[in-house]
């Protein structure tokens, strides 16, 4: 079964979702939680691990997701981690670079969507 244009939208909500609650954190609504920050416990690391990588085992577009989702969640990390120690502005101004992240992310997936694996010569 391929990736479809709603698996697609479900990874960009899951991605918002992340960005959301680590902007609540930058902005003290909320504790940082380490769930956030953990693949196994994160929804968009939730939803690769058993969803597309299941159904993609060998393709290198799902090694980059999960490249990208690793780097989503320590740079995530890193800007929470800014914030406690009182760097407000630079924690908040960090969340451009988690934007770019999950949209290379988000284009990772959709071109996973759109290409056919390609077949052994």
């Amino acid at each position: 079964m391929d990736l479809t244009t709603l698996d697609i939208q479900q990874a960009r909500i899951k991605q918002i979702l992340f960005k959301s609650q680590l902007r609540s954190v930058l902005y003290g609504v909320r504790e940082a939680d380490e769930n956030l920050f953990s693949p196994q416990n994160n929804a968009l690391g939730l939803w690769l691990s058993t969803e597309v990588k299941p159904r993609y085992p060998n393709r290198p577009e799902v090694r980059e997701a999960e490249r990208l989702l690793q780097h989503l969640l320590a740079t995530g990390r890193e800007l929470a981690a800014q914030y406690r120690q009182g760097q407000i502005d630079e924690a908040r101004r960090g969340l451009t670079r988690i934007e770019q992240v999950g949209e290379e992310l988000v284009a990772v997936l959709q071109r996973l969507s759109t290409q056919p694996p390609k077949l052994a010569a």
